[in-house]
């Protein structure tokens, strides 16, 4: 029970810090304010306006009967409450007063004045929406009925009005506050967030400068810490690789000057073809070691990008199926690495391949499937390792480091985006890419 308690509070809760921050300061203080206000309105206003509506109506009464019991003095009677009183009362002779008196229950106003009325036995009508600085209030007497103009600070007190500014004025003030300070507190961490972001799409990240709170500028230290860290290894990876890489390449080229000086023809062109072979491995682990992270982001067009890499293969099995112009934010060249690796990793296996391109809300799917002999679902996560290989299910003939995938992975990782495997159509295997926005 707790558990799906404890899942259904995360739910309703807000996802962004600053959201919650401000309900743990805006909830009390509505529920103060509430809690002020209903205490206020039950002890204060709703007895202060029962007493003074007590008194109106004890005073209408007193002029109803003051005006029945004399019979010299009518004229005088209403001249002294209007006086005193304040009241403007009028006598409307053979006229009927009103039936269906408007009700208002939800006015604690009216609620109180149709109590005091009902207890004093009078036949009544009464209106504290016809006129706004009056209550139009008219009481049966004889064939007619008076009618009653009363100012309405007679029934109502101003210190509500007074008392609700009070305490809604520094609610408001209370919680702007409240707002800026949230904003200054979890501007850090939005920083430190992106910054994050975008060091691990690759992109290029200026100097970051934490800021905040002490625990939050703690963090951002030790993350620059790290990333000066990570950028120094994969520097030091990089010229490692193209160290060995150049260092090879000056023999493997004597060699070949060699190779064309055997007079044995097949020998030759067998030794070259291993040569060969070695010499595109040093091009693919040039290539993995390099990490593109130089290279800025910009928008093109995908469809475009696809469409030229597929005309260099000049091959008919090659199935488009997407639409023209989709545009994408990203690093033009890695993307046309990843999908050309993919797409040559798929032709060493199959003969038919579909591309296919699909644009969604918030992201965009790129599928690549072939009719090859595919892969087991168990080595789905070790074919994207370097340098892997799988005997069974692709053929070893095929001239491959095991770095074609690996390189396709990490751009696409590099971009915040995922790959998946999957079983082709064509029972080989398709590659899935999902790119977001």
């Amino acid at each position: 029970m707790f558990y799906g308690l404890n899942n259904f509070i995360k739910n309703i809760l807000p996802k962004r810090l600053f959201y919650r921050g401000l309900l743990i300061v805006a909830i009390p203080i509505i529920v103060l304010q509430v809690t002020i206000s209903v205490v206020f309105f039950d002890s204060l206003w709703i007895k202060t306006n029962a007493g003074m509506t007590r008194a109106l109506v004890s005073e209408v009464k007193t002029f109803v009967d003051a005006y029945d019991n004399d019979e010299t003095n009518k004229d005088f009677i209403i001249v002294l409450f209007k006086d005193h009183l304040g009241f403007n009362i009028k006598y409307e002779q053979e006229k009927i007063i009103p039936e269906n008196a408007p009700e208002r229950w939800f006015s604690p106003v009216d609620r109180s004045l149709r109590r005091e009325l009902k207890n004093k036995n009078l036949t009544y009508w009464f209106s504290t929406t016809n006129f706004r600085e009056v209550i139009d209030l008219r009481i049966k007497y004889g064939k007619g009925y008076f009618q009653f103009y009363i100012p309405r600070e007679r029934l109502t007190t101003s210190s509500a009005r007074l008392f609700g500014l009070w305490i809604t004025l520094p609610a408001i003030l209370m919680i702007a506050i409240a707002i800026i300070f949230l904003k200054n507190q979890t501007r850090p961490i939005i920083r430190l967030a992106e910054a994050s972001e975008k060091f691990g799409k690759g992109e290029d990240l200026k100097e970051f400068r934490p800021s905040g709170a002490l625990e939050i500028r703690k963090a951002g230290l030790e993350f620059d810490k790290m990333r000066k860290r990570i950028i120094r290894h994969l520097n030091q990876r990089s010229e490692m690789l193209s160290g060995i890489s150049h260092d090879l390449r000056t023999p493997l080229t004597r060699i070949k000057l060699q190779l064309a000086m055997i007079k044995d023809k097949k020998l030759s062109e067998k030794l070259s073809s291993d040569v060969d072979e070695m010499e595109k491995m040093l091009n693919e682990y040039l290539q993995f070691a390099s990490t593109g992270a130089k290279e800025k982001t910009e928008m093109f067009d995908l469809s475009e990008l696809v469409k030229n890499l597929i005309k260099k293969y000049e091959n008919p099995n090659i199935i488009q199926n997407f639409k023209n112009e989709i545009y994408y934010n990203g690093r033009k060249n890695l993307i046309s690495r990843c999908i050309n690796n993919l797409v040559e990793n798929s032709l060493k296996y199959g003969k038919k391949i579909e591309i296919q391109i699909v644009k969604n809300q918030d992201n965009i799917m790129i599928s690549i499937s072939d009719d090859g002999p595919g892969v087991p679902e168990n080595e789905y996560e070790n074919i994207l390792k370097p340098f892997y290989k799988i005997d069974k299910s692709r053929s070893e003939t095929k001239s491959s480091v095991g770095l074609g995938l690996s390189i396709a992975s990490d751009i696409v990782r590099s971009h915040g985006g995922d790959m998946k495997f999957s079983k082709s159509k064509y029972s080989g295997l398709e590659v899935s890419i999902s790119l977001p926005f």
